[in-house]
């Protein structure tokens, strides 16, 4: 059986009217959506097609249908395929664009913050990735005395971010140490991949700074392997989408971690990804994520992605979660603003 445009039609109708409601859709209720176009009996006829391939459900004999995990995937295939859903209206870009003109530029604060605010807009999680490259690497060390006992220890990325570690120093720590260790890391541990800091390498660093120092070389190498970090906002949301709530603790777990929140939200190459609960492992029925890559300039790109209910509304929010991407990309970058029209 063949899926035309009346079917898809159905579908798309079927899965909007679900979501604004979250009660199951009727033929009497389709009607009217079609604004009586389209019989009770015909569309009986389709919905009934429509739940032999998969893509409905009947939770009760006289119940109307529901959107299944199946048909989630064909209509966000089909719309995430078609560039342009609808256009974000101009006052709510300028007050994206006013948002972002007051973020921090630091890239990991500025991550925080679009998480934030995507977060508070669309009423659902968010989550970003801070921007990375094959090639990210620590361009430069400053080491700071912030205590008798306590080091802090600065790194410069070659993207501009900012990553620190502090570091405990049992016998003591002065100007002259955090000098001394600071021409140590930028001698050693510049321009350099977290491959490249083998034990070897290590073990020279710390022979060169001695047994007392070595807590501070310690977090300088841990500051070269740093992984991107994803930040993750508007969890109290989730926990007020019946068919998300079940899940909430794994989702939590996950996003505790950075690298499987990195692998939960990443997209498929440039385009706009939705990943549906059911697609991953362990299940998590009910959920969606949605997710874009934005480009940060000089080869980096991370992720912005929205999480929430399988009935989240696409078509209002995939525009502004794509504006979002832009604006990031832009900031990250460094470019100013550009006119939208």
């Amino acid at each position: 059986m063949a899926m035309d445009r009346r079917k898809q039609r159905i579908l798309e109708a079927v899965v909007a009217l679900y979501g604004a409601d979250g009660e199951p859709v009727g033929s009497g209720l389709l009607a009217n959506y079609f604004d009586m176009a389209l019989s009770s009996a015909t569309l009986r006829n389709e919905m009934a097609a429509l739940t032999k391939l998969g893509l409905l459900e009947q939770p009760h004999t006289s119940a109307g249908r529901v959107p299944s995990a199946q048909g989630y995937r064909y209509y966000l295939d089909h719309l995430l395929g078609a560039p342009g859903i609808t256009e974000l209206p101009k006052e709510d870009r300028e007050h994206i664009d006013e948002l972002f003109a007051a973020m921090d530029a630091e890239p990991e604060k500025l991550a925080q913050s679009a998480a934030r605010a995507l977060a508070e807009i669309t009423g659902l999680a968010a989550a970003v990735s801070t921007p990375q490259s094959d090639d990210l690497c620590i361009a430069h060390f400053e080491v700071v005395q912030v205590g008798r006992y306590t080091a802090a220890v600065l790194a410069v990325t070659s993207a501009g971010g900012v990553r620190t570690r502090v570091a405990r120093v049992a016998d003591g720590f002065s100007r002259a140490d955090a000098q001394t260790l600071a021409t140590l890391l930028n001698c050693n541990l510049t321009f350099v991949v977290p491959e490249d800091v083998t034990e070897t390498l290590s073990a020279e660093l710390l022979l060169a700074a001695g047994e007392r120092l070595a807590p501070v070389v310690r977090a300088a190498e841990a500051l070269v392997r740093t992984t991107p970090r994803v930040y993750f906002e508007g969890a109290q949301h989730l926990a007020q989408m019946t068919d998300v709530r079940k899940n909430l603790g794994l989702l939590l777990e996950i996003f505790s971690d950075s690298e499987a929140a990195r692998t939960l939200i990443e997209p498929h190459g440039n385009k706009l990804t939705a990943t549906l609960g059911e697609d991953v492992r362990p299940e998590m029925p009910g959920v969606c994520v949605v997710s874009k890559r934005y480009l940060a300039g000089g080869g980096l790109t991370g992720t912005v992605a929205l999480i929430g209910s399988n009935r989240m509304h696409f078509q209002q929010l995939i525009p502004i979660l794509e504006y979002f991407a832009t604006k990031l990309g832009q900031q990250m970058s460094g470019k100013k603003q550009e006119e939208q029209t």
